[in-house]
């Protein structure tokens, strides 16, 4: 299984955090649901091409935080998360998404009443694509 992780270079956050956050939102989202075998560590290491170490990391603090869990000689899986966890991961990543997008603008020099109107601009035309 590939899972649909893309990481970026421009991020200040490091290489494991981002592997983290993209496997919770996609448990958050339920395209990950629970059992789901998850690919190696090896293998995940390999398709975006990071260190055996990073992705471990990642791995290990998903564990610890409840996101997935490890059967010897079987693989690593998706937990069962809670809803409220869930949402709470959603929400978190549209904050996260919203931060960013508000840095760019920002380094773009536009104004708060700008970046809002945007904003209203972009809502308005995803309104209207349903």
């Amino acid at each position: 299984m590939k899972l649909p992780i893309r990481l970026s270079k421009q991020s200040r956050e490091p290489y494991y955090h981002q592997i983290e956050e993209q496997i919770k939102a996609l448990i958050a989202s339920g395209q990950l649901t629970t059992d789901t075998p998850l690919p190696s560590i090896r293998a995940l290491s390999k398709d975006l091409e990071v260190s055996v170490i990073t992705t471990r990391r990642a791995f290990q603090n998903l564990e610890h935080q409840g996101f997935i869990y490890t059967t010897q000689g079987k693989g690593t899986f998706v937990a069962n998360v809670n809803q409220n966890t869930m949402q709470e991961v959603q929400h978190n990543t549209v904050i996260q998404a919203m931060r960013r997008a508000i840095e760019k603008a920002k380094q773009h020099n536009y104004s708060d009443k700008q970046i809002k109107k945007l904003f209203n601009e972009a809502l308005t035309e995803q309104e209207g694509r349903k």
